[in-house]
């Protein structure tokens, strides 16, 4: 018969092992690149020591002459905080009675509700990856009085079913906020509800998430800013190659930024990812010299389009019209454990909500994403149709 005592056990013995491995290979093309490691993590944060250049004491000389001077490898520390991601599942009492004899009906209830968290999952670390660890989504752009629709300046986070928060600057207008559908093409999402004083500006953040998600791709590229604890300005090694307005794609276009990479940091580019204006530009400039276009299978299952060998992924939480050249090999993703599911004094994992005829379980992972090498990394924007 199946208890709430068996589905514990089915959570900790069967789905604890599996789910790891699919959050971890199966939500993002970029993420199966990404070593992960629990290396350099200290208490609470990722302290991690990165050279600078090389160790000056080599060089030639006489037979009989002196020896090079010595001179160290110099280093600059990064300093993260680890971040905390959950992800929750919940079932019902009456749907744990309902299937008491039925281990399918059972089984395929815990399936329903995982496969649930894995495809918000996937939006999520996808997003993350590829976000500037604010949370921030997108601002608002218009607001219609009576009207659920609000206009935003780029939909490209935004999903139906997603629960957001709304802030003007670092004030509060409205928490708990239900997206309920999303007009990509018009740029308008519908609410659950419009917060009261909700205006033009208002910046849309993930719930509870404002300033607490992994650093991803988009804060390596804002040199405004400083990069792990680092002040821009204190080493060369913390800027990226950036390149603006490109207008039409070329492979010229594509291999100088490689070959420019790779004079300057010693990077070996391994994953490209695009936009589709990009990806669809990118076609047509093949189509136009009748050349054909490589597939190759990726890592989890993925496929996608390669140039000279490198993989050439599409991904909707790229900037319009942008091109990201990485070295994969210098991204780590530093954790303090793997995704575990967070147990009571007792050992449990599911818990009542209470007042609630309602149990969750819910998954738990702290870490941070962190690359060793800023300025290895490229980014063509302003690219065009």
């Amino acid at each position: 018969m199946v208890t709430v005592n068996s589905a514990e056990n089915a959570l900790k013995s069967v789905y604890l092992g599996a789910v790891p491995e699919l959050l971890n290979t199966r939500v993002n093309p970029l993420m199966t690149k990404i070593e992960q490691t629990s290396a350099d993590v200290w208490g609470k944060e990722v302290r991690k020591a990165v050279s600078l250049g090389i160790n000056g004491g080599i060089g030639a000389g006489d037979e009989d002459g002196a020896l090079p001077k010595a001179h160290g490898t110099g280093y600059i520390q990064f300093v993260s905080a680890l971040k905390n991601l959950f992800g929750q599942i919940e079932i019902s009492d009456k749907a744990i009675r309902a299937s008491a004899n039925d281990k399918g009906a059972f089984t395929d209830l815990l399936n329903a509700e995982l496969d649930g968290l894995l495809k918000a999952s996937k939006f999520n670390l996808g997003r993350m990856l590829y976000g500037d660890g604010t949370g921030k989504l997108c601002e608002v752009s218009t607001v219609t009085s009576g009207s659920k629709e609000v206009g935003v300046t780029d939909a490209r986070n935004l999903v139906p079913g997603l629960v957001v928060d709304i802030h003007s600057g670092t004030a509060m207008r409205g928490t708990g906020v239900v997206i309920e559908s999303v007009d990509y093409d018009g740029k308008t999402m519908t609410l659950s509800a419009v917060p009261s004083g909700t205006a033009t500006g208002d910046a849309v953040y993930v719930q509870g998430s404002m300033g607490k998600e992994i650093t991803g791709l988009a804060a390596i590229f804002d040199t405004t800013k400083p990069l792990y604890g680092v002040d821009r300005s204190a080493s060369p090694l913390l800027k990226p190659y950036v390149r603006a307005s490109v207008g039409e794609i070329s492979e010229t276009v594509i291999q100088e930024a490689i070959d420019a990479l790779e004079t300057r940091s010693g990077s070996t580019i391994d994953f490209i990812a695009v936009d589709d204006v990009t990806k669809y530009a990118f076609m047509e400039y093949m189509s136009q010299y009748k050349r054909n276009i490589d597939v190759m299978d990726l890592e989890g299952g993925f496929r996608s389009m390669s140039f000279n060998g490198i993989p050439l992924v599409y991904d909707r939480f790229v900037p319009k019209g942008t091109m990201y050249l990485l070295d994969t090999s210098v991204f780590h993703l530093h954790r303090l454990c793997d995704w575990r599911f967070l147990e009571t004094e007792n050992g449990n994992v599911l818990r009542q909500n209470q007042g609630y005829p309602t149990y969750t379980a819910t998954l738990v992972k702290y870490c941070e994403l962190m690359c060793d090498r800023p300025n290895g990394q490229g980014k063509l924007s302003g690219i065009t149709g």
